[in-house]
């Protein structure tokens, strides 16, 4: 089946205009009920992608961005945004690549005292959530970062976070792994949540 122009048109105008990415339901809900989501998605994906702008997914949500290779053109219209601490920033990573993960664990890989500011930067920006409790003695609360943060920095998925070998080869590591990029979700091995308090 291929797209309808006509549906084509109106997605495009939706997400023209959305102040947010859109998911395909959110899209479905406003085009006519024969409208080929998928399709007429694909067609636009397409249409934008060597254009001055292109059509992304993000977090599972499309929205339309800059091309990266233009971004520079549009620096002085940015805002300024306060930098995260280099604690906020150390904290965020681990949580990103170790999730679900307890602020004990958090403090054990980084071998320094997790302040309560810290996390408040972090839950204030919206990117990270608690994700339940772990079956362990004291129940601790675990960590996640959330559809914010994937949005914020680009993803679509956490599986797409970089890798060691990427890092490297981008300049941003000069060590040996210590264990921090080994996976990019925990393992089986962690300690299981409880399924009653885990939120989705």
């Amino acid at each position: 089946m291929t797209a309808n122009p006509e549906h084509v048109r109106m997605a495009e105008a939706l997400l023209f205009a959305a102040k947010e990415p859109l998911g395909e339901l959110d899209i479905a809900a406003r085009l006519p009920e024969d409208a080929d989501i998928p399709a007429i998605l694909d067609l636009l994906h397409k249409h934008y992608e060597h254009k001055g702008v292109n059509l992304v997914k993000l977090a599972g949500k499309w929205t339309f961005l800059t091309a990266p290779d233009l971004s520079w053109l549009l620096q002085d219209e940015k805002e300024n945004t306060r930098k995260l601490s280099r604690a906020a920033l150390e904290t965020l990573s681990v949580i990103a690549y170790h999730q679900p993960i307890t602020r004990s664990e958090i403090e054990e890989i980084r071998g320094v005292g997790l302040s309560r500011g810290v996390m408040d930067v972090l839950f204030d920006a919206g990117w990270i959530r608690p994700r339940g409790r772990r079956r362990t003695p004291g129940r601790p609360v675990t960590y996640g970062v959330t559809q914010e943060f994937l949005i914020h920095f680009g993803l679509d998925d956490i599986r797409d976070l970089p890798g060691f070998d990427e890092l490297k080869a981008a300049g941003l590591l000069q060590t040996e792994p210590s264990g921090l990029f080994d996976d990019l979700i925990r393992g089986d091995d962690a300690p299981p949540l409880d399924p009653e308090e885990e939120e989705d």
